[in-house]
């Protein structure tokens, strides 16, 4: 494993098959999800590491490790499975409660480190079963809201509000793919953190729809939770225009670098 200082880190978790006997379905998209990630965020300088159809202990373990290990500037999670309000499955169908990943990242390693987390999973039943719906009900714990464990400096990324289906297609999710497609074209790359979220929000509020005939005309809506306390720029590339040389991912409010950046969607 790496564990150089230089280097920002991803971890993807996805969970696409899950174990004989476990009564949800099989993610096709995940897959490729997965590998757009990897491609995507490798030539924008993470180191990134994909783990496939973890068990719910073994997804606890990995990121216990993970918010132990150091980071230059910023510490991105994604986490892509059948979900609930307030967790995910692990591939043995046990729920992953989400406020105790967040909760790991509380500590001295990772303290002034940015750290996002995005969430490709429903977060309620909304949405009846079917195929392109990474739904699932009956969880059985409650769910301990994630808002209080929600680490200083860290901002996490729902694919949907809380309450409705979050959409998969055997091509990938509709969220994460715009998620890549953004990161893609230079001038979103060089957003603040919090503009390049707004800017994925609107990408799949306003240009997806689902089809067929029982999600016909559905929609999807990202949800941004924030606890960040300055401006954040993890995609950023040194060296373009209006991006000041060697900016890391952290930086205070009301810099000259960041009154250059390139406006938001009107």
């Amino acid at each position: 494993m790496d564990h150089r200082r230089g280097c920002n880190r991803a971890v993807v978790v996805s969970v696409a098959q899950f174990d004989p006997g476990v009564s949800l379905g099989r993610r096709p998209g995940a897959e490729r999800d997965a590998k757009k990630l990897h491609r995507t965020l490798s030539k924008l300088g993470f180191r990134v590491d994909i783990h496939s159809d973890l068990s719910s202990n073994e997804i606890y373990e990995l990121f216990l490790k993970e918010s132990r290990r150091p980071v230059e500037d910023c510490f991105l999670a994604v986490l892509s499975s059948h979900g609930e309000e307030g967790c995910v499955f692990g591939a043995d169908g046990k729920p992953v409660w989400l406020s105790h990943i967040y909760g790991y990242f509380d500590n001295e390693t990772m303290e002034k480190k940015a750290k996002l987390f995005l969430i490709q999973a429903c977060r309620g039943n909304t949405l009846d079963d079917g195929v392109e719906v990474d739904s699932v009900s009956d969880s059985t714990e409650s769910s301990f809201s994630p808002h209080l464990s929600v680490p200083v400096d860290t901002a996490v990324m729902y694919a949907t509000a809380p309450g409705y289906g979050a959409f998969m297609h055997p091509l990938g999710s509709v969220f994460l793919q715009t998620f890549c497609t953004l990161l893609e074209e230079e001038g979103n790359r060089n957003l603040e953190l919090t503009r390049l979220m707004t800017r994925l929000s609107h990408s799949v509020a306003y240009t997806f729809q689902a089809k067929g005939r029982q999600l016909s005309g559905k929609k999807e809506m990202p949800c941004l939770l924030t606890r960040l306390t300055r401006e954040v720029f993890p995609f950023a590339e040194p060296g373009k225009e209006g991006v000041a040389a060697g900016l890391s991912a952290m930086s205070l409010v009301g810099t000259e670098a960041v009154r250059k950046r390139t406006p938001s969607i009107s």
